[in-house]
């Protein structure tokens, strides 16, 4: 019996995604509304086909593990530690910021203190589901608002478990046990976050390595699975974020060979679980208290949100997030989150808060999580209509004009875009931009370039851009995982393109060349050519000479990167290549320098 249960459920759930999502998509609205629909439909309060939605959301919540550790594998460790400021100084701002302005609401409003600050501390947290399921969905992950959701949710994630273990003091339910044990179980929660970061160093990758041998893709896969969820039940059993633990593996395997591989392993298991976890939101929502008190319920909702919108709002004029992408960064941090749901639990169950105002407090948070893609439909449909009269192009990338068939397509107009686009302009040649930087798109286009808004890994805007008339692609985007994902569409769906490439490195300037890319040029080398001359001739080597030092070192470093390139990978090779490298670079320009001073009757 238990076995036929569990084959329904799996019928019940699979059914609904597969009805529910394609039909919300196709009016608009986005797959998570559809899933949340889904949930709604079959749930309790529907057609009551499952009976236990809360079972399910703790099973669903997996999917959020897997999802951070997608997001730790986009950021390198240097990444990370650059966003610290973003993560624990906005984060904070956001975080505590937005609970003592909702608990001073809450108490003016004559709500008992311990519950107001209880309420507040719930609420003032995200969905970081949704959050980053939006980002990925709308490709905005790399964008300033992404990057500042982002970094509020670590924050959030960090913060969750102090928030949990000072819920219950609220009750006067500390006891010995906190006094004692705060100390042991912090020294825990050290040990484990310490065993997760050596152990990522030192273990992973060889692991890895010897997995990937045995040429079996099922088993490698699965070693991918049984990397997240060993990494999620050490931090479980220590009472931390299993989220933060898989966000940690992640990051930690950034820069390894396997970082594609594990990608592509997890991203199906982590689709299907975010989507089974909107569903089970969706089930979770206590119609019957949103019934019989909807004016009281309304309230919360609609007063949370302006609440937390304020402080957003204020951060996001101080933060560096253009003007077109506050309202994505206000509403995506706005909503309340599932953590909202753990910590409205726990204080019912220290009795911070009865049972009634527990259920009105999750019912709140999953309505907000409902409305939040909405609010982002309507806020996009708001901004075009604003801005079609004065800016039809910047404002969505669907506008370039039918016909649009420029020689040149510009991806990119930064620093080094600019430099490229304006010599091709003082030579006569006419270009069509990208730019994915609202206040740089506003900026360039007073100057009378045609730059258009929009993401340039998007096809149907390349199509409308003119790729398939065009003649050169100049590929300047500056962020690495972009410019190789653009580069790749290019190839495929554009061939006859000639592409000249922007590289930030050797790394990235390898994965250009292996698609076949020929004019790739690392964009500080020759300025870095240019200071070595001036350096030369500053410690009295002649200008000639030493411009002849110059090319022949550039051309011993662009034959020897073309040479590592075929080794790309193999840590071992490059190294014996560049050690070789250097030694006959050393005992040419010895030979140089012992025949110039022949020529100068040098001894």
């Amino acid at each position: 019996m238990e076995h036929f249960d569990w084959l329904r459920g799996s019928l019940v759930y699979l059914a609904a995604a597969v009805l529910a999502v394609p039909l919300a998509k196709a009016l608009g609205l986005g797959s998570i509304i559809g899933y949340l629909a889904a949930g709604i439909v079959i749930g309790p309060w529907g057609l009551k086909l499952v009976s236990d939605p809360q079972h399910m959301l703790h099973f669903a919540e997996f999917g959020v593990v897997l999802m951070l550790f997608l997001v730790g594998l986009e950021l390198e460790p240097r990444r990370l530690w650059a966003m610290r400021g973003s993560v624990f100084g906005w984060g904070s701002v956001q975080l505590f910021g937005s609970a003592a302005l909702l608990a001073g609401v809450a108490i003016a409003c004559g709500v008992d203190w311990h519950v107001a600050l209880v309420a507040a501390l719930g609420l003032a947290m995200s969905s970081t589901a949704i959050g980053l399921g939006v980002l990925a969905e709308r490709n905005l992950t790399a964008t300033s608002s992404g990057r500042g959701v982002l970094a509020v949710m670590l924050l959030q994630d960090v913060a969750a478990i102090p928030i949990l273990a000072f819920v219950p003091l609220l009750a006067g339910a500390a006891g010995a046990a906190h006094d004692g044990g705060g100390w042991a179980g912090a020294a825990k929660a050290a040990g484990v976050i310490a065993l997760i970061v050596l152990g990522g160093r030192l273990l992973l990758r060889p692991a890895l390595r010897w997995i990937a041998r045995s040429r079996t893709p099922e088993i490698f896969t699965a070693a991918s699975l049984l990397l997240v969820v060993a990494t999620a039940a050490l931090m479980e059993s220590v009472g931390l974020s299993m989220a933060l633990g898989a966000f940690l593996a992640g990051v930690l395997l950034a820069e390894s060979e396997y970082r594609r591989e594990l990608e592509t392993d997890i991203e199906p298991f982590k689709g299907l679980l975010l989507g089974l976890f909107f569903i089970a939101v969706g089930m979770s929502i206590d119609f019957a208290v949103v019934w019989a008190q909807p004016l009281r319920v309304a309230g919360i909702v609609l007063g949370f949100l302006l609440v937390k919108a304020i402080v957003l709002w204020a951060m996001s004029r101080a933060m560096p997030i253009p003007p077109r992408e506050r309202a994505p960064f206000v509403i995506l941090l706005a909503q309340g989150g599932e953590f909202g749901f753990v910590v409205f639990q726990a204080a019912a169950a220290a009795s911070v808060i009865d049972a009634p105002t527990s259920s009105l407090l999750v019912a709140a948070v999953a309505l907000s999580m409902l409305l939040t893609p909405l609010l982002l439909i309507g806020s996009d449909r708001l901004r075009a209509r604003r801005h079609a009269a004065q800016d039809r192009a910047a404002a969505d990338y669907d506008r370039i004009s039918e016909g649009h068939a420029e020689p040149v397509i510009i991806a990119g107009f930064g620093r080094y875009g600019q430099i490229v686009g304006r010599l091709l302009f003082a030579s006569g040649f006419s270009a069509t931009v990208l730019e994915h930087d609202a206040e740089q798109v506003e900026a360039i286009r007073r100057f009378g370039w045609p730059v258009y808004y929009g993401d340039a890994t998007r096809l149907d805007l390349l199509r409308s851009a003119g790729a398939a008339t065009a003649r050169l692609f100049v590929l300047a985007i500056d962020d690495v995982e972009q410019s190789v994902a653009v580069a790749r569409l290019v190839r495929q769906h554009f061939p006859q393109l000639v592409i000249v490439a922007r590289a930030r490195n050797v790394s990235h300037y390898y994965q250009l060349r292996n698609l076949g890319i020929e004019a790739v040029e690392r964009e500080t080398f020759e300025s870095a050519l240019q200071s070595g001359r001036s350096a030369l001739e500053a410690l009295g080597i002649e200008a000639g000479q030493a411009h002849t030092l110059a090319l022949r070192f550039r051309q011993h470093n662009i034959e020897l990167v073309e040479q590592m390139r075929h080794h790309f990978g193999d840590e071992q090779k490059l190294i014996a290549i560049a050690q070789q490298g250097r030694q006959q670079l050393e005992e040419q320009f010895a030979r140089e320098r012992e025949a110039a001073g022949r020529q100068r009757g040098l001894p």
